[in-house]
């Protein structure tokens, strides 16, 4: 109900949105400028707020503004950034256009480009920020699940999806879907992932559909639902018949699905599954190193590899704190901020700079897995939507 919701919003926003961007962000010349005018500023930062360790962390990312530029970044958990994007649209449609609720946002995939196409977001400002030039320019930052990001949000970390087992009591994993499959048909009620639309569960949807769907080229196309129907049926039909056998055998009969990534780690330590999934290749680290695995937990990827992304931050067109939002995306993009973020005794993030930038920051990063882009976020959408109908009730 809540997507129907956006897209109806969005679809009314469309017809009063002006372009992508309303005003024009700082050039680098006069980036002391923006640092003045953001001195004393409250940034909302409106990001997930479902982890320990990332509420931490962004805490101390606030301490540390304030105490090096004057800037208070005020954390806004939310359980969703789609509530965020709702939020906008209806300040869009109301005219407010100045004064907004929101100056900060965490994005990526659907949510970025529902921001982008109803002229959410203000930029292109990533030019503009001086720690642009220390980002790893190899990285895909370029294209946020296939949508071009024309400079409207700067890269925060990278993001994998993958999969925890304990070594002590699985030692040889599943290395694909269908041995997935063949797992939880071994040990019934062992194997599970987290409900859609949590992101975590729809990441688990999206990579078994590439590894099992005949036509993996059209998931990386817009997908016009109304229109492509029976290209959709077609496209997924695999993966409806591979879940409809999974789910009888997965934890709670597949009447009930884990809230997200910490319940599965907290379900794997309570040897309740053999498996826990994550979209952070360094989570089994960071887990063992606050007590919440066993030492013999490693994360590992499928042999197609491990769907991937980057996560970005941005700014509202109507933020009230635009200098102060540049300052604190800055800083969080900083060999400092990142090096931090990297340590898995901290967050375990991933890192977006070059190895270089991240050693003056005292860190040395480590070695992801092999990458599957993501699919076009049409697609998510509507699976999720049918999923909802064959599973949610």
């Amino acid at each position: 109900m809540k997507k129907m919701l956006l897209g109806l919003a969005m679809s009314l926003v469309s017809s009063v949105s002006i372009a992508q961007a309303s005003t024009e962000p700082s050039s680098p010349s006069n980036w002391q400028q923006t640092v003045e005018k953001a001195q004393g500023q409250t940034v909302y930062f409106n990001a997930w707020g479902g982890s320990q360790e990332i509420n931490d962390y962004l805490r101390w990312a606030s301490r540390q503004l304030q105490a090096q530029y004057g800037v208070t970044l005020t954390h806004v958990k939310v359980a969703d950034i789609a509530e965020t994007t709702q939020r906008l649209l209806a300040e869009k449609t109301a005219g407010k256009n100045v004064g907004g609720s929101v100056d900060m946002v965490w994005i990526n995939g659907e949510n970025f480009r529902s921001m982008k196409q109803s002229g959410l977001l203000y930029g292109p400002f990533t030019e503009t920020l001086p720690n642009w030039k220390l980002v790893d320019k190899t990285l895909p930052i370029d294209k946020d699940f296939t949508e071009p990001t024309n400079g409207l949000e700067a890269p925060w970390g990278v993001g994998q999806l993958v999969f925890i087992h304990d070594k002590k009591t699985l030692n040889n994993p599943p290395r694909s879907f269908n041995e997935l499959l063949s797992l939880a048909q071994a040990f019934p009620g062992k194997v599970s992932y987290p409900q859609p639309p949590e992101f975590h569960g729809s990441s688990f949807l999206k990579a078994a559909l590439i590894e099992l769907t005949n036509n993996r080229e059209a998931l990386y196309q817009p997908l016009d639902t109304k229109a492509e129907k029976a290209k959709f049926d077609q496209v997924t039909a695999p993966l409806w018949h591979y879940l409809d056998q999974l789910h009888p055998v997965a934890w709670q009969q597949g009447k009930r699905f884990p809230s997200g990534t910490s319940e599965t780690i907290q379900l794997l330590d309570d040897q309740q599954l053999l498996l826990a999934i994550t979209f952070n290749p360094n989570a089994a680290n960071a887990a063992i190193e606050h007590g919440n695995l066993a030492e013999t937990a490693q994360a590992y990827a499928f042999n197609q590899g491990a769907l991937s992304n980057i996560h970005f931050l941005a700014v509202p067109w109507n933020a009230s704190a635009k200098e102060g939002a540049l300052v604190a995306i800055n800083f969080l993009m900083s060999p400092e901020a990142q090096a931090r973020k990297a340590n898995s005794s901290i967050w375990g993030d991933p890192s977006v700079l070059s190895r270089e930038a991240l050693a003056s920051g005292g860190s040395q990063g480590f070695s992801l897995f092999k990458s599957i882009p993501e699919p076009h976020p049409s697609w998510l959408t509507a699976i999720e939507l049918e999923w909802q109908k064959r599973y949610g009730s």
